[in-house]
């Protein structure tokens, strides 16, 4: 069931109202200088929106884990800061609070077309725990609430999904932004009505990060490419040396069941880039997946991979990847996350829609330039994954359905 949006709200609902928004602004920052502002940026399209229906905000969003507890470093103000440089025109201002009489007293002079950055909502100890009478306080702040958030909707926060169920008890409009209905189009489409063939890439370190998403697309998609340190696990139980890799040694079972049921559904690399150890400079080798030397570890699939997975994916009519290939982030080992996202963006040339699952294989996508020759790019890497295996999303369960 598609969920409500601003989109369906009427100009009165909107004109003169306090909208409380909950943003995902988990961003990185170094030297108190955010290094990437994507997740800021991908919700201007919901602000702008607002603002311009005679709405002002009060944003609500985390950062950090500051388990409970107020955390200098872990701040908000850099943020809000950030926004105030892209919403030219606006007045942005941040408040050192989040439900308190500072914060309930800058809500309430609030005059069209103001924003509000609130200070880091974990700095609540009844956050993480869906507090009730914290999600009521929030809930006061504002006269209608959007979940923009996608990044945090598996959480079952006061301000994902306590807030939200206040604000619907109360008859109050609960809604999802535009960013949010974006990732659920894309990645509900990708699900129950992809355009065939229907090809899903999955990398990372663990199998057992991923185990509930295998199983979940294994019977949905043409074929499963599989990269990154699981793929290990993988060779294991194909009765292969590993050497020093990376191996879960509790799931070679699970993979073994796993090879069994998929046939050549899964496809594994067939050859992969090994080093004596994980560092810059250290020196590195191809070899194919028979002879993985027993001093050396596998750290991204091989050139032969790549050519295999190019070849699945250019009869493709719809790509989901989430996971590295390798350890991208040391350019030893990048080669098979850069081929694979350059496959992947030319499929999107082609006309295929591809679908990059947050994460750290947003990460390289972005990092590579490749991101705008992608059909979507989500903000989320746990909800997408929790998407994917099919789990229920509180962030997105409590906000109204459309009619």
């Amino acid at each position: 069931m598609r969920k409500r949006t601003i989109a369906d709200l009427r100009d009165d609902e909107l004109a003169g109202k306090r909208v409380v928004v909950r943003v995902d602004y988990n961003v990185p920052i170094e030297d108190g200088r955010i290094t990437d502002d994507t997740r800021i940026t991908s919700t201007l399209p919901t602000l702008d929106a607002l603002l311009q229906r005679g709405a002002s905000l009060v944003l609500l969003a985390h950062f950090g884990r500051p388990k409970g507890k107020p955390v200098p470093e872990m701040s908000l103000r850099p943020v809000a800061a950030h926004l105030a440089g892209l919403l030219e025109g606006r007045t942005v201002r941040f408040v050192e609070d989040t439900v308190g009489r500072e914060a309930q007293g800058a809500a309430s002079m609030l005059r069209p077309g103001d924003v509000i950055v609130l200070e880091n909502t974990r700095f609540l100890p009844g956050e993480e725990k869906n507090d009730s009478a914290l999600a009521e306080q929030m809930a006061s702040l504002g006269d209608v609430y959007v979940n923009d958030a996608f990044g945090a909707a598996h959480r079952a926060h006061s301000s994902t999904a306590g807030i939200a169920t206040v604000m619907r008890a109360q008859g109050k409009p609960a809604v999802a932004g535009l960013l949010m209905d974006r990732e659920l189009q894309y990645l509900g489409r990708a699900l129950a009505e992809p355009a065939r063939p229907f090809v899903a890439i999955l990398g990372g370190s663990k199998i057992s990060g991923k185990i509930d998403v295998i199983r979940s697309l294994l019977p949905k998609t043409d074929r499963l490419l599989i990269g990154g340190a699981m793929a290990n696990t993988f060779f294991r139980a194909m009765g292969l040396a590993t050497g020093t890799s990376l191996v879960e040694d509790d799931r070679v079972e699970m993979a073994r069941e796993l090879l069994a049921q998929a046939g050549d559904k899964l496809v594994i690399p067939v050859d992969a880039v090994v080093a004596p150890r994980m560092e810059a400079g250290a020196p590195t080798q191809t070899v194919v997946r028979e002879a993985i030397p027993a001093d050396q570890s596998v750290l991204d699939v091989g050139p032969r991979t790549v050519e295999e997975f190019r070849r699945v994916l250019s009869t493709a009519g719809t790509v989901l990847w989430n996971g590295p290939m390798g350890v991208s982030e040391i350019a030893e080992f990048a080669a098979g996350t850069r081929g694979v996202a350059e496959a992947v963006a030319e499929a999107t040339g082609r006309g295929a829609t591809t679908i990059i699952g947050g994460g750290d294989s947003a990460a390289a996508v972005a990092e590579m330039g490749l991101e705008s020759r992608m059909s979507h790019v989500s903000t989320g890497g746990g909800a997408s994954l929790e998407f994917l295996e099919g789990r229920d999303l509180p962030g997105v369960s409590a906000l109204s359905e459309a009619a």
